[in-house]
């Protein structure tokens, strides 16, 4: 759609960043219904729409050809027959999950504080429970946490297609991995490395694909802007590690979180970003300690 509407000179992507929206719909539609006035194109943006009436008017400035208007016909409807086909496995995925059985609730730790409901969303914020993107249109969150007998998404980055794709690759049961270790081994995202008397002596790259291990991936990388403490950390192990390394790192720290709270009830309690630098600035003064300890000195804090 955004193709055709570039060869007409229509930069109506400049205006609006996602054309599949409402505001975008509106004004594609309207455009093969025979509109062309582009104020009356511009009353149509949804009231949510950052972009002006003005700014879209200017982006609808253009050249309607009958031949590109018809290649837009063509992808508006493929696009709707994509987005049936899309309904109808949201339909049969809800089947399914329908006939998982229900867990019974994981009893978090005695010092851990209460489990928030899928509901109430990521650190209890309801705009969690908004359906976002191409998510299945029923409550796909309260049935995780129906199967799981726990909440994942207070984990940040892990959102619910993340666990979908874990759960339809494994099951709502870990024991068949002993320890996070093993789980975290099969998931290819623990390093594999030949050691001999003590000492490492190559690092096995293994290439192999994993479905589960590829989605913590995924949901690592999602973490670059988010601030909280898990965002400080996976941005602090990209700057020491670099970006591969880093995303395999902080994936997986987020299957062990994943691993613990099914397996022992741990649920994970975000600490902000400041709790984070706290640590690091308290890691980095023990280092300098152990340093000044190892020469004979001591640290003496700037007057």
């Amino acid at each position: 759609m955004q193709k055709a509407m570039i060869q007409m000179n229509v930069q109506l992507h400049n205006a609006l960043s996602d054309i599949s929206g409402v505001s975008g719909q509106a004004i594609i539609r309207a455009v093969l219904k025979g509109e062309r006035d582009a104020k009356l194109l511009a009353k149509l943006r949804d009231p949510r729409c950052q972009a002006s009436e003005e700014e879209i008017v200017q982006s609808l400035q253009g050249n309607w050809k009958e031949d590109v208007l018809f290649e837009l016909q063509q992808a508006v409807d493929a696009y709707d027959f994509y987005q049936r086909q899309m309904q109808q496995c949201d339909q049969q995925l809800r089947r399914y999950m329908a006939a998982l059985p229900t867990c019974a609730p994981v009893p978090p730790p005695a010092s851990a504080p209460s489990l928030p409901s899928a509901k109430e969303g990521k650190q209890g914020r309801a705009r969690k429970s908004r359906r976002q993107g191409n998510q299945p249109a029923f409550d796909l969150a309260a049935e995780l946490e129906r199967i799981l007998g726990v909440n994942p998404i207070t984990i940040d980055g892990i959102d619910v297609l993340t666990i979908q794709t874990v759960l339809a690759e494994v099951g709502p049961d870990l024991s068949a991995w002993k320890t996070e270790r093993h789980w975290t081994s099969w998931l290819n995202l623990a390093p594999k490395r030949d050691v001999s008397g003590g000492r490492v002596i190559r690092h096995v790259r293994q290439h192999h694909t994993n479905r589960a291990g590829h989605a913590f991936r995924m949901a690592a990388q999602s973490l670059i802007r988010s601030q909280s403490y898990l965002g400080a950390r996976y941005r602090y192990l990209r700057a020491k590690l670099g970006g591969l390394k880093a995303v395999k790192a902080m994936a997986r720290y987020l299957a062990c979180l994943y691993y613990r709270l099914l397996t022992r009830g741990q649920i994970w309690v975000d600490r902000g970003t400041e709790e984070f630098d706290r640590r690091s600035q308290q890691r980095e003064l023990a280092a300098l300690q152990r340093k000044a300890r190892k020469h004979g000195l001591q640290l003496v804090p700037a007057a």
